[in-house]
């Protein structure tokens, strides 16, 4: 671990005040603990905003009984399977399906598959969550 350092931070009293209830909903041990996942969340954001080498997944929910819709899907994971690290498919009911897709690579593929299977007609919901190989943060 790292040497520990303190620093201050002067803001408004009403800026504050909104914070430290925010955390507290969010069931945060301290204003520290909040602070240093702000941070690392904004030192994330440049990373993929840089286009370097970031983690990540794709979160897909769909009727699979929808015309082809899993052949198209499957089709276009298949094009990206060097940025492809795992995926996981659960049953939601008996129509509807959710897909995590794990990726790792550069951050332009990994964008480029996130809209091709977004835009895919038939997907109720996608969402691309960007992480951290940590190597950085």
């Amino acid at each position: 671990m790292t040497d520990l350092v303190r620093f201050s931070v002067s803001l408004e009293e009403t800026l504050l005040s909104k914070f430290d209830k925010e955390i507290k909903k969010d069931n945060y041990p301290t204003r520290s603990k909040a602070i240093k996942d702000l941070i690392r969340e904004s030192l994330i954001k440049k990373e993929w905003v840089k286009g370097k080498n970031v983690v990540g997944t794709i979160t897909l929910v769909y009727d699979h009984h929808k015309r082809e819709l899993t052949s198209k899907t499957m089709d276009i994971q298949h094009d990206y399977h060097n940025v492809i690290v795992s995926s996981q498919h659960v049953h939601l009911d008996h129509d509807n399906c959710l897909e995590v897709v794990i990726v790792k690579g550069h951050t332009r593929e990994i964008v480029d598959l996130a809209r091709k299977l977004k835009t895919t007609k038939g997907i109720k919901y996608s969402t691309l969550n960007m992480a951290s190989t940590g190597k950085n943060i």
